[in-house]
Order: C-alpha cells, then sequence, then structure tokens
C-alpha cells in the first residue's frame, strides 16, 4: 500500500481537511476512520528516518484492520514538540503524537488515559518506572514509547595514545582529561550545556555530584542544593577554567556538535547514549563506555530518559487508537524499533528478550543500568519552564565571570515560579 501523507507544505490545508474528515468518522465509508500520528524522528538521514519505520507498522495495521487508515508526519526533534503544540493551539490536535512530553496536554484535560486506550495486559507489561513517570495526578496519560540511559564514553584509541584508563571517579576523569589534552585532542571532555539540550547534560551531573533536579524523596525541585552547587562549582574550577573542555565554551556547545565531533574523533569522553554507539562505530570510531563516574566513585544513579506516546480526544477514536497502540506495543514491533535506533525497549517481556539475545549485547550495559536510573519529572507541568529555565541558564553557571550558586538558585527561582502557577490553575 502506498503510504497517504500530509503534506508539511500544504499543513494548513490538509490539517484542516483531516479534521474534517475524521471528525465525522468519514474518510470513504460511513465506518472508515483516519488517525493522525504525528512522531519524532530518531534516524540520521532519509535512509534511516523514522518514517520508514512507522510506513512499515501502519500498513501492517491497516492490514488487519480494515476502515481503518494510518496518516503519519514525521519531524526532527528540534521541531517536533512545538509542531504539536500549534496543532493544539489551532484547534487541529493529532489522534496520537510521539513527542517529548505529555503534562501539559494532560493538566488541560485533551487526553485519553491510558486505561481507556489499551488492553490489561499492554499497561501491565510497561516497565514500573516508566508507567510510573507516565502518570501525572496518579493517573497515567503518557505511554513510554522508547527509553535510554546515558554513560560515559571515551575514544578508546585516544585513550591508549594518551596511556591512561576510564576514570572511576571525578580526579580521574580530571586526570584523563589533562593527558588528553597534552596529547592535542581538541575536546578532551566534551560539555554540552548549549540550548539543545542542556537539561539532560544537566542532570547526568547533578546525580554524578549526589543531587538531582528533586529532592531524594522525588517531593519537591531542590535545585540550588548545596551538592548541586558542589557539582558546578567543582565542574567550573577543574575542567572548564583549566581549558579541558575544548575550544567551544560549554554555555555555547549543543549535544549535536558535541556528538558531531566524537564521530570525527576529536573527543576524548562525554556522556553518550546508544544511538552515538552506533553512529561513532560506523565511522570507525572504538568506543569504551563505563558508568558516569561520581565524586569519589561510581554516580549514585545514571540518568534515564524516556520519550511519550499519547493520544489526544478530540476526534474522538478512542477505540481505533486503543487498538493501534496494542499492535504497536507488541514484543515483535518493540524490538523491532530498538533494533534499527538502538533505543532501550519500554516494555518488560522484550527487555527480556533484549537481555536474552547476544545479538543485543552492545545494549546490555544501558539495559542494566536503566532499573535504578531516574528520569525527568515529566509528570509535573511545570516541568517544560523548568527545563526551559535551565537551557536557558546553565552555561553561565561555569562561565569565566560565572557564579555556579547564584545561577542555581535564579533557575530555582524559576522552578518555584512554575509550581507556584501550575497550583494556581
Amino acid at each position: 500500500m502506498q503510504r497517504r501523507y500530509i503534506s508539511l507544505v500544504a499543513a494548513g490545508v490538509a490539517l484542516g481537511t483531516a479534521i474534517a474528515l475524521t471528525g465525522c468518522g468519514s474518510t470513504g465509508g460511513s465506518d472508515d476512520v483516519t488517525l493522525r500520528l504525528v512522531a519524532a524522528d530518531y534516524g540520521n538521514g532519509a535512509e534511516h528516518s523514522s518514517r520508514k519505520y512507522w510506513d512499515e507498522l501502519a500498513d501492517r495495521f491497516e492490514a488487519g484492520n480494515p476502515g481503518v487508515t494510518v496518516d503519519v508526519e514525521v519531524h526532527s526533534w528540534k521541531d517536533v514538540d512545538r509542531e504539536v503544540a500549534e496543532m493544539v493551539a489551532g484547534g487541529n490536535a493529532p489522534d496520537i503524537a510521539q513527542i517529548g512530553a505529555y503534562a501539559d496536554y494532560a493538566n488541560e484535560n485533551r487526553l485519553y488515559r491510558v486505561d481507556e486506550l489499551v488492553t490489561i495486559p499492554t499497561q501491565a507489561n510497561f516497565l514500573p518506572e516508566l508507567s510510573e513517570a507516565g502518570q501525572t495526578g496518579r493517573v497515567q496519560y503518557g505511554l513510554p514509547f522508547a527509553a535510554s540511559t546515558r554513560l560515559l564514553f571515551f575514544n578508546e584509541k585516544l585513550f591508549a595514545d594518551a596511556g591512561v584508563e576510564a576514570p572511576a571517579d571525578w580526579p580521574q576523569l580530571r586526570a584523563a582529561a589533562e593527558r588528553l589534552k597534552a596529547r592535542g585532542v581538541k575536546y578532551p571532555f566534551a560539555l554540552p550545556l548549549g540550548s539543545e539540550e542542556s537539561q539532560a547534560e544537566t542532570m547526568i551531573w547533578m546525580l554524578s555530584g549526589g543531587g538531582g533536579y528533586r529532592d531524594r524523596n522525588g517531593g519537591t525541585y531542590d535545585i540550588d542544593s548545596r551538592q548541586n552547587v558542589a557539582t558546578f562549582t567543582w565542574l567550573k574550577d577543574n575542567l572548564v577554567t583549566p581549558g579541558l573542555t575544548g575550544p567551544v565554551a560549554p554555555g555555547k556547545l549543543d549535544r549535536a556538535h558535541a556528538f558531531e565531533a566524537f564521530t570525527r574523533g576529536e573527543v576524548g569522553m562525554l556522556s553518550g547514549h546508544p544511538t552515538l554507539m552506533q553512529q561513532a562505530e560506523k565511522k570507525g570510531i572504538r568506543v569504551g563506555m563505563v558508568p558516569m563516574p561520581g565524586a569519589d566513585g561510581r554516580a549514585r544513579a545514571s540518568m534515564g530518559v524516556a520519550d511519550w506516546m499519547m493520544a489526544f480526544k478530540q476526534n474522538g477514536h478512542r477505540k481505533e487508537i486503543g487498538r493501534f497502540l496494542d499492535f504497536a506495543y507488541s514484543d515483535t514491533n518493540v524490538l523491532e524499533f530498538s533494533e534499527r535506533y538502538d533505543i532501550l525497549p519500554v516494555t518488560v517481556s522484550a527487555s527480556e528478550a533484549m537481555a536474552a539475545d547476544d545479538r543485543h549485547k552492545r545494549l546490555w550495559k544501558f539495559l542494566e543500568a536503566l532499573p535504578t536510573s531516574e528520569l525527568y519529572p515529566s509528570g509535573e507541568t511545570s516541568w517544560a519552564k523548568v527545563s526551559a529555565s535551565v537551557k536557558r541558564n546553565i552555561g553561565d553557571a561555569v562561565a569565566p565571570q560565572g557564579d555556579p550558586a547564584a545561577v542555581l538558585s535564579r533557575i530555582a527561582d524559576d522552578a518555584a515560579q512554575a509550581e507556584s502557577e501550575t497550583d494556581a490553575e
């Protein structure tokens, strides 16, 4: 079957037409339904785009579900959250969105509950820590779609040339970076605190230093805690000021540029995820991976990331959406996506299958870290504003004239304001 895409060029007209058709439940017959799915692209280029995965999945689903058509849009991660937000604001919500955050839409009562959509076996099969992260107000609205954890990546050749081993704590990390710099490595430790995804790098280091975005009980934001201030003070004094983070100031360095530099062999160490491993190996980089070092040993927890699937109520296609989601979360389909994009599965059965299959051996370290990892507080409607504040400000904490305590206090104030606004709604 030839896939039917909504033209991105003529989005305004096409989306309105699609809504008009699906709103009355008719796309060619009185019982026909068209589901609009907007998804993020996990690939790197047209040949590896997620569009191909969704093509094949939609075709297989349609073959077993006559009368239901799935129209697919795929956007880059840089654009997809904004695109969906604009659709929703314009009254053109998709039926299904696979994006980075769900809580704001749930808080606005725009989403179906997960228990309204999928069967009990599907819902019970999600990894418990991901199901919990998909809840807001103790109700699950976000279905985890893909997960990953972060490890310390290092270039094995550069390490061998410098005569250093993988660091187990911060002093060893600094010592390795000094040796790499002496050997002429451009980025001994790449520290991307730019606007692209600095909320992730920030959390990695907070956990490494014994802190985090929230207090140990997960109750309130604790961004300017003693541990977090000590962590960013250490980063500034021991990596950034001595010139061990490369020629681009951390506050100007985006994750994508740091990853590209790693695949070119210009980076000694950085925090990485499974997709980077695949990209680097394709460029001939021998990648070593160890748990993120802590101040005096292994970090207390790794950072975990989950992306989310959600279903909007606007078009009223609950039953058809539920059938599609039950199909999408079968082991075959979950594992196929994980294999294509080196992403961790989000279900218990698929995770067990991956752990038992030697073909996935290179992902086992990431898989082992997932049960004890900590995720963003994505169930909090305040998180989007807190994340935006981190992206705006955190680079200043390690700048030459920066004051880590003052910067973290500024972000903490923004977090308190965001929570206050949420409570008032």
